[in-house]
């Protein structure tokens, strides 16, 4: 087969530019050998398949499709599989088509490389090297893989025929299509420097003991809050009572405390335990009881978000209702803070003053959507225009602030949004807050959290300690606890309650 350069007329041919460059910029002598083995295929009905799939990626409609599908019919890693996936799709796609065409100008292959029945009736005009098509298929496929290897291996032979596809029906030389696949599927790795992978492992948590087994329940009190999580509470009630029949049951009312709700049925006796099934704010709420009355507790998973739940490793309710059954509790931290003299407050998950509230309760409308980083920056934005600062000392030091963000534990990554917390068992909270007494620091802060680069900024702040006191020097300002927001104060002094929670916990490796 013969190979010459196409007559076809292009802006890259009519540029000085790229005839300077013919004579590096035409395929390679294995591009061509490449193409030429392709060209020889006898014709079969994949030829329309091809053709039909390359253009169904123009303009990366195909992705655009598949990751919609994915964030919003899936659940949990299918769901942030499709928005990473999205997001290195649109990332890879600006750079290979805004960046590199232009840098790397390069002919396409000649019009005869492939038979007639293949070629495109429009064929594209701009430079040959990368291959946009391919470099948008590996980023998604690779973004996909990153958060959810079963969607990745289900989306990976569509990335790989579209690459192919475009050889196939003769507008790129394979090595466009490689160079293209090696671009998108290094940016799509590179998001996460400023999207952390929530691990799947849960935290680490501190020494295991046996209580007295509750064999099917019995001497279990279970507070049960059925309007959380969308009505998701109500399925897992249905399941904790088949699995633990002889637990005590209460549902819980939102008109009263809940203090006075479990001292009622604690009067009562011969309870030996406590059971939550809700949210994390639910959850917050009788892990306090549970560690003034020293009980150990059963959570299960009932809320929409479910952070300790998912941190402690309980989300499988066989498995707590088996550590039930065999008596086996390990011992997890909790926070405590004390608001103005007059009492602490146990939390399980995160406490927060200034605009942090506003931050989470935006973050978590959109986060089941698309995903909590780019939830958490679309929230990071919007709270930073409207925010205003927070005079305090801390531990003493005077500083300008506009949130500050206590954690029970190390959360992870350091140098980005908190996700999720690797231990909590460590005596430590982890303490955050953004600075608003630097120069320019609204501005700071946004480029800063949309780069991955939080901590190499003078606006934000990361200390792992076990005690933390703050004094606000305006008047009472809202303090949040694990998603709740009811107490208001000025002096606020958080501590770390290390091991102070027994909870149930059943994991199969332990």
């Amino acid at each position: 087969m013969r190979f010459e350069r196409t007559s076809r007329p292009t802006r890259w041919a009519r540029s000085g530019w790229a005839r300077r460059a013919d004579d590096r910029a035409a395929g390679s002598a294995l591009d061509r050998w490449l193409i030429g083995r392709s060209a020889r295929l006898r014709p079969s009905p994949a030829d329309r398949a091809l053709r039909t799939l390359s253009a169904s990626a123009n303009h990366n409609r195909l992705w655009i499709g598949c990751g919609a599908a994915m964030a919003l019919l899936g659940r949990g890693p299918v769901r942030r599989a499709g928005v990473r996936g999205l997001l290195a799709t649109a990332l890879a796609s600006a750079v290979a088509n805004g960046v590199a065409k232009p840098l790397f100008p390069r002919r396409r292959p000649p019009d005869e490389s492939v038979p007639f029945v293949r070629r495109l009736v429009a064929p594209p005009v701009s430079s040959s090297f990368p291959s946009g098509h391919a470099a948008s298929a590996a980023a998604f496929a690779t973004g996909a893989a990153l958060e959810s290897p079963a969607a990745g291996a289900l989306v990976a032979p569509v990335a790989v025929a579209v690459g192919y596809s475009r050889v196939h029906i003769g507008v790129h030389w394979p090595s466009d299509v490689v160079a293209g696949a090696l671009l998108g599927a290094g940016i799509a790795l590179g998001t996460r420097r400023w999207w952390a992978l929530r691990p799947d492992e849960p935290a680490a948590v501190g020494a295991q003991d046996r209580v007295e087994p509750l064999p099917h329940g019995r001497g279990l009190l279970l507070v049960a809050n059925a309007l959380s999580g969308s009505g998701a509470a109500e399925e897992v009630l249905a399941q904790v009572r088949a699995a633990l029949p002889a637990a005590r049951i209460v549902p819980f009312d939102h008109e009263r405390e809940f203090g006075e709700q479990i001292a009622e049925h604690l009067a009562v006796g011969d309870v030996r335990a406590l059971g939550v099934l809700g949210g994390d704010g639910t959850v917050s709420g009788v892990a306090e009881i549970a560690v003034r009355e020293r009980l150990a507790l059963a959570v299960f998973a009932g809320g929409t978000l479910n952070h300790f739940a998912k941190d402690a490793g309980v989300v499988d309710l066989a498995h707590t209702a088996s550590a039930l059954n065999a008596g086996l509790v390990a011992e997890v931290d909790v926070a405590a803070v004390d608001l103005d003299g007059q009492g602490e407050r146990i939390f399980v998950n995160t406490a927060s003053l200034g605009g942090y509230p506003d931050f989470v309760r935006l973050r978590e409308r959109w986060e089941h959507r698309i995903g909590k980083w780019p939830a958490a920056g679309i929230a990071m934005v919007r709270v930073l225009l409207r925010a205003a600062p927070l005079h305090a000392h801390i531990d003493g030091a005077p500083v300008s602030l506009w949130m500050l963000f206590v954690g029970n534990g190390r959360y992870s990554p350091a140098d980005q949004i908190p996700m999720s917390r690797p231990e909590l068992h460590r005596g430590l909270i982890d303490v955050r807050y953004l600075r608003a007494d630097v120069r320019w620091s609204r501005v700071r802060l946004v480029w800063a959290t949309l780069t991955g680069t939080l901590a190499d900024s003078p606006t934000y702040v990361r200390r792992a300690v076990d005690r933390l006191e703050v004094r606000l020097a305006g008047g009472p300002v809202s303090l949040a606890t694990d998603g709740e927001v009811g107490y208001r104060g000025t002096k606020f002094a958080f501590t770390s309650r290390p091991g102070a929670l027994r909870v149930f916990l059943g994991r199969p490796d332990r």
